[in-house]
């Protein structure tokens, strides 16, 4: 009896590319990979999720999330509450704006070279964050007023332009961001302040940027930190040309380290997002969930 693949697909992701790869893909699975391939379109938010828990009541042994970011992230956290002997395998195929994690675990963003990368099934472990009892993330925790930008890119702008669209935004809103009061405390690490920005990160690639947390591990049981401090929109543009060689945690203006767990709160209203999702306002606790889930990986 053949193994069985569900392919979770988000119709809309990116410039609505997948769609016209879908019989090529369920094709590659089956014929390359010697399964037996099924597909569900998501019809709206948290779709992907149920669709990712019913696989795997279902006893389909590997679930393949193919979209963006917002697909990885629903598929995440309906395979992260299913129990451990039940819980299928993740695949990615990239088809989004930014495709953070599938970039920071080398999956080409070419979809049928991602489909016969899952049709291999070359597995590692893959760390997961948790945000109080049930939401969890893959990539990143943020909050700030820099991270809030991401909730003002229309849906239909990013199909468009993409990535682009993201930078557009930021671009448009940098000279009127303010700071936000911050506590954080992970550990022996505390920091309470103003900060324009704090990310805890499980993967290096944040935002399509590919270093912004240059010693990050996908599977080392810790959570990445980054708070950036106060700065002038002058300072702000080195910054963000320093990150992108990878360079900006050296800076004074940006504080660097890794935790299992963080402590986040503030005097300020303030938002955390969770993959570039709505995650709750703070406070919040954020902890790591080591090696929770298996993902099919290049090598």
């Amino acid at each position: 009896m053949r193994e069985r693949i569900r392919v979770i697909y988000n119709p809309t992701a990116g410039k609505e590319a997948f769609k016209q790869h879908l019989a090529d893909v369920l094709a590659i699975l089956e014929e390359e990979g010697g399964l037996e391939a099924s597909c569900h379109a998501t019809r709206g938010a948290g779709d992907a999720t149920k669709a990712a828990i019913a696989a795997a009541q279902e006893g389909f042994s590997y679930v393949v999330a193919c979209g963006g970011d917002g697909t990885v992230h629903e598929v995440v956290n309906g395979l992260a509450q299913c129990d451990q002997h039940k819980r299928p395998v993740l695949g990615i195929i990239p088809a989004g704006t930014t495709n953070d994690l599938a970039r920071a675990l080398g999956i080409p963003f070419q979809i049928e070279h991602a489909a016969k990368i899952v049709a291999r099934r070359r597995t590692m472990p893959l760390d997961l964050g948790q945000i109080g009892l049930d939401h969890y993330f893959v990539n990143i925790a943020a909050c700030g007023r820099l991270a809030e930008i991401t909730y003002d890119v229309p849906s239909k702008l990013k199909t468009v332009l993409g990535q682009l669209a993201y930078y557009m935004k930021s671009l448009e809103r940098l000279p009127g961001l303010r700071p936000i009061h911050l506590h954080v405390q992970a550990g022996d690490v505390s920091y309470e302040g103003k900060a324009m920005l704090c990310l805890i990160t499980n993967s290096r690639s944040v935002g399509g940027f590919e270093h912004i947390a240059p010693q990050a591990l996908v599977y080392d049981g810790l959570l990445d930190v980054m708070i950036v401090k106060p700065t002038n929109l002058g300072d702000m543009i080195r910054l963000v040309s320093a990150a992108l060689r990878g360079e900006h945690t050296r800076d004074e203006r940006v504080l660097y380290f890794h935790s299992s767990e963080i402590m986040l709160s503030s005097e300020d209203e303030v938002d955390l997002n969770i993959d570039g999702e709505y995650g709750g306002k703070l406070p919040q606790k954020v902890r790591v969930m080591p090696q929770h889930l298996s993902v099919i990986v290049k090598q």
